[in-house]
């Protein structure tokens, strides 16, 4: 199982990755939005913003988020690792809900292109 550590380390790297996105995810990864991201088998909630094509994480907390992100992600910490790592694809774990995303329908559609 991975540890929050992990985890953190994991959103860092996707947050680096969103960086250097270009094209039609570059205008995804560029919102400016409220972010959270429950890990359900460590029952810890990473809380941050999507600004400015990055991911910056302000708090952690224990149990699922606490406040309504405009952008919320539901994951085990594994499967978060192996997203960012390359070993799980995000839009099949999405579809067979595996990982879970919520987020305004525009927001949704702006997102697809980072799937």
């Amino acid at each position: 199982m991975a540890t929050i550590m992990e985890c953190r380390t994991a959103l860092s790297r996707l947050s680096d990755s969103l960086s250097r996105a270009n094209g039609t995810a570059r205008g995804a990864s560029a919102l400016d939005r409220t972010l959270s991201c429950h890990l359900t088998d460590l029952d810890t909630t990473f809380t941050g913003r999507l600004a400015g094509g990055r991911i910056e994480v302000d708090g952690t907390a224990p149990g699922a988020p606490r406040d309504k992100a405009q952008i919320r992600l539901r994951m085990t910490g594994d499967d978060l690792v192996a997203m960012v790592d390359g070993r799980l694809d995000f839009a099949r774990a999405w579809a067979s809900g595996r990982v879970g995303l919520e987020a305004g329908f525009r927001d949704l559609l702006r997102l697809r292109s980072l799937l």
